[in-house]
């Protein structure tokens, strides 16, 4: 005997393909339901054609569409100013003038020193990992894991970021 996963139910020939059920897509109201192709229909010649590349240098908007986008000028931080970093293989943890930014393998997000209600760290009993927690106005938070060599760096971040807290982080 064969067994199937999923629904056995197929539509009928001829009537439109609509529903959850059959499109994951569609949205009743918001989405015009699936066009069903017949099997043996071929796949039309413009379709099938691939666009030529225009001959010669491409227009100037392209250009600067294409272009990588130039890096803003940072401002510089102020001479002396408490800068912390702490940071694993997979994630990083940086406070300075310009705000916090936290990394996380691929994501990275940045909150400047207005959008942040408070910073809280944390280290654990047992283990090597120091979490670093950082709360917004609007009530979200966005916590941290970083991997420390030894458990006696914790002490160390703790300082270092305590003296960056200080210097830039005023509370309201």
């Amino acid at each position: 005997m064969e067994q199937r996963i999923g629904s056995s139910s197929q539509p009928l020939e001829g009537e439109p393909v609509e529903g959850a059920g059959f499109d994951p897509a569609f949205i009743p109201g918001l989405t015009a339901p699936a066009q069903a192709e017949p099997e043996d229909a071929k796949p039309t010649a413009e379709s099938e054609e691939a666009v030529p590349e225009p001959a010669g240098e491409p227009e100037p908007e392209a250009q600067a569409s294409d272009a990588p986008a130039e890096p803003e000028a940072e401002e510089e931080a102020p001479e002396g100013g408490p800068v912390f970093e702490a940071a694993d293989r997979r994630a990083k943890f940086v406070a300075d003038h310009r705000g916090v930014r936290l990394s996380l393998d691929e994501e990275n997000c940045e909150f400047r020193w207005d959008e942040v209600a408070a910073v809280e760290t944390e280290s654990p009993r047992f283990g090597k990992r120091f979490t670093i927690t950082v709360h917004t106005p609007d009530r979200r938070w966005y916590p941290i894991e970083i991997e420390a060599t030894a458990r006696a760096r914790f002490k160390e971040w703790e300082s270092e970021l305590d003296a960056v807290l200080d210097a830039y982080f005023e509370e309201a």
